[in-house]
């Protein structure tokens, strides 16, 4: 099977001189992976050309006249540049000419364009981002929402579970990923009224729910999932890049500091190649903007032609493993249950055959 992805070619701070090489390397690795490029063609056919491939039989060039900025505010991409590359991009995938689209652009814009033009799933209230961090397992925790709801209600933090509990099933093969619930402790009596109540229903829900932790949880790998809300995510995110920045600086300084350390630096390279790899911020790039009827992945708009190649990737894994597929089935799952539940005759058969929608054909 094909997997086409769109990339907003004129997005993050470098565009296509980032964003064109990464789609043509990712391409090399991957031959059943297509890109549309989408943007300014004139700059994106200058790349390709720089890159020997401006004939290459898998990239197509889509045209838009338009750019978001960085600084633009949501008003503006919405109203005011309906012909960007970052809306273009995401038509693409609504109109099911890619499978997902990737854009280092600006995070608000994202999100606003993205639920503008694909909506919300049924079921689902409000999006969130969702991104991977290392852990000392190897694998990586799922932490989300990082930024798109600075305040949610219980019901929010539920559903932003069971997206994430969904995408993990199929992305990284755990059949029944653990849930955690970001908080100031671990007694159930911690927290605000916002955090208890969506506890209780965390603890009621068909999820694996393993219960409160803390901060210091998501780098130990305590849960596969870490749920809360916006603000605390993105605090906790850019806090997290931030000490890593500061310890890798830290550890440079000191290994230059004279003749010796520079000689034990020589000595201990093998290791601080390894511990380098396990920390690589580009192994991580891409943040998956669940709850939407389509694939969009957010990478860091600072990002290299290595780094956006991992968020590409992001992509490609999401939309060969049906995880919008997999979100859509999980809520509707839920919603037939809820139906029988309550003693609605729509939400349970009239028939004994068997509901090809059910959790059990979904495994």
């Amino acid at each position: 099977m094909t997997i086409k992805l769109a990339i907003d070619c004129m997005g993050g701070d470098h565009g296509v001189s980032v964003t064109v090489p990464a789609a043509i390397s990712f391409l090399s690795r991957h031959d059943d992976a297509e890109m549309v490029l989408v943007g300014l063609p004139d700059a994106i056919e200058a790349q390709l050309k720089k890159l020997h491939a401006l004939d290459h039989p898998r990239v197509t060039v889509v045209a838009a006249t338009e750019v978001i900025t960085m600084d633009d505010p949501v008003e503006v991409a919405l109203r005011k540049k309906k012909d960007s590359s970052m809306r273009v991009a995401v038509t693409q995938v609504k109109e099911g000419r890619a499978g997902a689209c990737i854009s280092a652009g600006n995070t608000g814009a994202l999100m606003a364009v993205s639920r503008y033009v694909l909506k919300t799933l049924e079921g689902i209230e409000r999006p969130a981002i969702a991104t991977t961090i290392p852990n000392e397992q190897g694998w990586g925790t799922t932490v989300l929402d990082l930024g798109a709801n600075a305040d949610c209600e219980p019901e929010h933090l539920l559903q932003f579970a069971r997206m994430a509990e969904a995408m993990v099933a199929v992305v990284d093969h755990k059949a029944h990923p653990t849930v955690g619930l970001l908080n100031i402790g671990e007694e159930v009596i911690k927290g605000n009224e916002v955090v208890k109540a969506a506890g209780e229903l965390l603890r009621a829900s068909e999820l694996n729910f393993y219960g409160n932790v803390e901060g210091n949880d998501i780098f130990k790998g305590t849960t596969d999932i870490v749920v809360c809300d916006g603000f605390v995510g993105n605090v906790a995110l850019k806090s997290s890049e931030g000490l890593a920045k500061m310890i890798g600086s830290m550890i440079k300084d000191e290994f230059t500091r004279s003749w010796f350390t520079k000689l034990l630096a020589v000595i201990a390279m093998p290791v601080l190649k390894r511990l380098a790899n396990r920390l690589d911020p580009a192994r991580h790039n891409g943040a998956s903007l669940l709850g939407l009827r389509g694939l969009v992945i957010k990478s860091h708009g600072s990002a290299d032609a290595r780094s956006f190649e991992w968020a590409i990737k992001r992509g490609y894994d999401a939309a060969s493993n049906g995880v919008i597929e997999r979100i859509a089935r999980a809520f509707a799952n839920k919603a037939g249950a809820t139906s029988a539940a309550a003693g609605d005759p729509a939400g349970g058969p009239e028939t004994n055959s068997p509901d090809p929608h059910s959790s059990k054909h979904a495994a």
